[in-house]
């Protein structure tokens, strides 16, 4: 009933009840903890302590979500990860990564990555109408072959009624991808969470589901219980 009532508050807390995610937080969190306590049985005392640690719901009514994504691990794909918080209302998106680029790490996959989550946008039921990319520059050679690449994917999302404003910066480190419904999505390896395939006709290769990951934290913030510096 406890894990059942959090999931009933992220659904409220999604669409922007947040008045009604507030009690159903309360007593999911309330719920779960008298289950802990009740239970003798130390396998299942961590699997309800995960639970609760998976939700953060502080007095001040701060929100955090944490995904550990295991390494080698399956069933990742940018759907999994974001489709919950593209709701109808999302119509502008900001992306600060810095190696949407071709020779970071020697991977030509970065912008194909940038591109699958730009056709994630496209496909609903959120209607994106701007998305902001902030970058760094590649390096050398690598940086026609960058701008040619952004170019191509700002024009195709053009003809889609989609305008992608690019922005360089020397300095940027963090990466997160922030939704104007509010929500705010940290990646510790950005968009670049996944492993090369093995082949250009392995399994994985097309589906990013199926895509083994590497090891990292996913972090999911709501700006109303952010604070501007």
């Amino acid at each position: 009933a406890g894990a059942e009532t959090v999931k009933r508050a992220v659904q409220l807390d999604v669409a922007s009840r947040f008045q009604e995610s507030l009690v159903c937080y309360q007593e999911g969190i309330d719920l779960l903890l008298q289950v802990v306590k009740a239970t003798t049985d130390e396998a299942k005392k961590h699997r309800y302590r995960q639970k609760i640690s998976e939700f953060t719901f502080l007095s001040d009514g701060k929100y955090h979500k944490q995904i550990r994504i295991e390494e080698n691990a399956t069933g990742f794909g940018y759907e999994k990860l974001f489709h919950e918080y593209l709701t109808e209302i999302v119509s502008e998106v900001w992306v600060e990564d810095p190696y949407i680029r071709q020779s970071h790490q020697a991977s030509r996959y970065l912008l194909y990555n940038f591109l699958r989550f730009c056709e994630l946008l496209l496909k609903g039921p959120c209607k994106v109408k701007t998305i902001h990319l902030l970058t760094s520059c590649d390096e050398g050679s690598g940086r026609s072959q960058q701008m040619s690449a952004l170019e191509e994917i700002k024009q195709s999302l053009s003809n889609y009624g989609v305008t992608l404003n690019i922005d360089f910066s020397s300095s940027i480190h963090d990466r997160e991808i922030r939704f104007n419904n509010g929500w705010m999505i940290k990646i510790g390896r950005g968009l670049d969470y996944f492993k090369k395939p093995q082949g250009r006709f392995s399994i994985g290769y097309c589906d990013f589901d199926l895509r083994p990951c590497h090891e990292t934290t996913v972090d999911v913030f709501h700006s109303k219980h952010t604070k501007k510096m």
